[in-house]
């Protein structure tokens, strides 16, 4: 396996500090390097590096990695890598030893490479130490512009780069029929935290990763919606048909640093109809839950480069969980370029329930699937981080003194007269080799309708479990027609856990035959008590006991979907207190509805009914809903309706 050497996500506990956005942080030396404003004046440098004879490489951070696996130092002629702390030394770079910075001078070096940004003021002290006459070079040439920057002062600044990417399909349609696009929704949530001019550098890049647009939109009103759509880029730009990312970077910014969005992709004369969450801006070593499909049905894997240089041949590779052989994709993929990979043809023996691990070496951001069903419905969804950092953790078989059902894994039960739903547990950690769970089915009021001890789960095991089955075999009734299905760590038979427990979601329209699946990860809900960095909290320390929730709506006669989750692992307030709040296309708020969901169940409600024609009316053609409870946690999940033709769903997210 070829991994490149950067470093992506800090996987560390709150020990290490908490930042809002994504509390323990990803690393951001990468995007600074990787920011295809940046790539350029970086291979710039190395061309007049190349030129200047012998290099010396001054790395007091510890960046060497990060700038080799992007700009290739074999290309100079090094004569050494200098560093400034102790326990830095004892390495090589290049095979040759890692040296003190008081050796820096007799280096015979005629240019040093200082790899820091800002470096004028570190290095300043103790440029005495440098060969005299050598010219110093910095990565401040690399620097982007700064009126793109929140802190110009500090470029590593996380808030300096808040960036992500999204797939974008747009295809014409034929025969006066209306063709593929993709939406791009959020709100200016940076607003809310008191950025008074955000705006969104965008760039959009081909298939081939050629640049096929840039540009730079301001956002609109503190809280108010955006939407970016592929069809209108197709029109401002006069383009034609494409498939690739778009690279969004939020700038000038505050309060968060993660660009959280919905994706939504429409078209086909209104047959296509689903969506995905945003692409997580950490490109990871692995990842999973990404389910083959059955007998009529084509499963395409999305690969979207996330670096300014190519994935070389036989670098990604696709394996059902669990087993030993890996199928390698034997094409490069050009820098920022976009690849559709069959999965049928790389794993023809692959069948659903099979799961499918992705070997991605830290190349591409959390990658999108497409399957296709024969009679040409079509849904979308993503595969999540597969954890290299994860250890079986025997106290997790303890926590139950403290924290009662400790990690839940819930997943809506859609009211049965019109969906039936399919669960599936994933493994999401390359050291979790076995999931000992059981299943809880509950009523939407909170009442436990049946358990389901589903064993020691080994990893190549893929056991589903499809809740109309389950209820038709076991006799039993959901009063309400819908819940939830709670996913549980069970050691009753012994066994290990590591705290990622993860389940994928399968819904199907009963009238259409049209699908969506969505996937999520465990975590511990609603008490007091903190184990690590749970409850987990988006906004402060943990724990997170309140909810704010983003619910983005359907436009062109769709209606909306939300169903929310009560999941609590200890008893907390018997009844949720919970606001909906419906906001205008200004972001301000013009109705409000409120609804108690009982401690441990679920609430399944739609725009349509919820809110009536003259509140819709106020939004002014676009709007959303923001879910809040300062009394609860909730877990939702959010979609599209199509009448009886199609529908969305995907998991929510809060800002």
């Amino acid at each position: 396996m070829t991994t490149l050497a950067i470093e992506t996500f800090k996987n560390a506990d709150l020990a290490h500090g908490w930042r809002p956005g994504n509390n323990a942080g990803g690393a951001t030396l990468f995007k600074a390097l990787g920011h295809p404003l940046a790539a350029p004046l970086g291979h710039k440098l190395m061309d007049e590096l190349a030129s200047a004879g012998p290099v010396a490489v001054f790395d007091p951070t510890n960046a060497v990695g990060n700038f080799h696996a992007y700009y290739d130092l074999t290309r100079l002629d090094v004569v050494g890598t200098y560093v400034q702390r102790v326990e830095d030394l004892g390495g090589k770079v290049m095979d040759k030893p890692v040296q003190p910075l008081s050796a820096l001078a007799s280096s015979g070096a005629k240019a040093v490479l200082v790899l820091l940004f800002d470096a004028e003021k570190t290095i300043a002290p103790f440029l005495h130490l440098f060969p005299k006459g050598a010219r110093i070079v910095s990565l401040d040439a690399m620097r982007i512009p700064d009126d793109m920057l929140t802190n110009p002062k500090n470029y590593l600044d996380p808030m300096n780069f808040a960036t992500n990417f999204a797939l974008m399909r747009e295809q014409a349609g034929a025969n006066g029929k209306d063709g593929l696009h993709t939406r791009v929704q959020s709100a200016n949530y940076w607003g809310l935290h008191g950025a008074a001019n955000a705006e969104l550098w965008l760039c959009l890049f081909g298939e081939d990763g050629s640049e096929l647009a840039s540009w730079r939109e301001v956002m609109p009103a503190a809280g108010a919606p955006f939407r970016i759509d592929s069809a209108d880029i197709r029109a401002k730009f006069k383009l034609k048909d494409f498939t690739g990312s778009l690279f969004i970077h939020a700038i000038k910014i505050k309060g968060h640093d993660v660009v959280k969005y919905a994706l939504d992709m429409y078209g086909e004369d209104g047959m296509a109809l689903t969506c995905s969450h945003d692409a997580n801006a950490w490109p990871a070593d692995f990842y999973a839950g990404m389910p083959a499909g059955e007998a009529d049905e084509e499963v395409t894997l999305f690969i979207q480069n996330s670096h300014p240089m190519p994935i070389p041949p036989r670098t990604i590779g696709l394996n059902i969980m669990g087993a030993q052989d890996i199928s390698w994709f034997s094409e490069a993929i050009a820098p920022f370029a976009t690849r559709a990979i069959s999965v049928n043809a790389l794993l023809p023996q692959a069948k659903w329930p099979d799961q499918i691990e992705i070997v991605a070496g830290r190349y591409f951001v959390r990658p999108r699937y497409e399957v296709k069903r024969a009679k040409g419905n079509r849904r979308i969804a993503h595969a999540n981080v597969e954890r290299t950092d994860l250890k079986p953790n025997p106290e997790i078989a303890k926590l139950a003194e403290h924290m009662g059902k400790g990690y839940i894994m819930p997943l809506p039960v859609l009211p049965r007269a019109e969906f039936a739903s399919v669960m599936l547990p994933t493994p999401m950690a390359t050291e979790q080799h076995e999931l000992p769970i059981r299943a809880d089915l509950i009523d939407a009021d909170g009442t436990l309708v049946a358990s389901k001890f589903m064993g020691r789960l080994q990893r190549r095991d893929s056991v589903e479990i499809n809740v109309e089955d389950w209820i038709s075999e076991a006799s039993l009734s959901l009063p309400s027609g819908h819940g939830h299905v709670e996913f549980l760590y069970d050691f009753r038979d012994g066994g290990d856990g590591d705290g990622w427990l993860h389940a994928l979601g399968r819904f199907e329209q009963k009238a259409s035959g049209h699908r969506a699946e969505t996937i999520f990860g465990a975590h511990i809900y609603n008490t007091a008590i903190i184990y690590k960095d749970e409850p987990q909290s988006y906004t402060n320390k943990p724990p997170g006991l309140t909810t704010r929730l983003f619910l983005r709506l359907g436009t062109d006669g769709l209606d909306t979907i939300c169903h929310l989750i009560y999941p609590a692992s200890t008893a907390w307030h018997p009844k949720s207190t919970t606001a909906l709040i419906l906001h205008d296309k200004n972001g301000q708020p013009v109705a409000e509805k409120k609804i108690e969901i009982a401690c441990g169940g679920s609430h399944f409600w739609r725009l349509s009914e919820m809110f009536s024609d003259a509140e819709r009316a106020k939004m002014g053609g676009a709007g959303y809903v923001i879910v809040r409870d300062t009394t609860c946690r909730l877990f939702g999940f959010h979609g599209m309706t199509n009448g009886d033709k199609n529908f969305c769903l995907d998991h929510m997210f809060g800002f």
